[in-house]
């Protein structure tokens, strides 16, 4: 009616590559979204996983649950570890449920490892 034939026929072409043109913001917040949120997520994990890997007997800890403890043994088939909250009182923890650790403590001994677990079994 008011438009003419060749000029809704022209406008066909230029349509084809304003269309790629839209997808280039949408791929830019997927890679910022990337670098500025997924890889330090990756990174954190890794590092948390690490420390876990390294708890020890003699370690301070802090529980998701918010328990503070001492680590007294580690059951590595099991991935637990005895942790002493109060004198005398000693529970089960599993080793994925450590949030923090609060001091390490230099590496023992594979003697005085496993003269201390023939004594805790007593």
């Amino acid at each position: 009616m008011l438009i003419s034939p060749a000029f809704a026929q022209a406008g066909a072409d230029a349509g084809s590559a304003a269309g790629l043109a839209q997808f280039v913001p949408l791929v830019l917040i997927f890679v910022i979204f990337y670098f500025l949120l997924v890889r330090p997520q990756q990174k954190k994990m890794k590092d948390h996983k690490a420390v876990l890997e390294a708890i020890r007997r003699g370690d301070r800890i802090v529980t998701n649950g918010g328990i503070v403890g001492l680590v007294t043994k580690v059951i590595a088939e099991e991935r637990q570890l005895e942790v002493e909250i109060s004198d005398g009182v000693r529970v089960k923890v599993m080793r994925d449920m450590v949030n923090t650790v609060l001091s390490k403590t230099e590496p023992v001994s594979e003697k005085a490892d496993a003269k201390a677990d023939k004594d805790a079994s007593k």
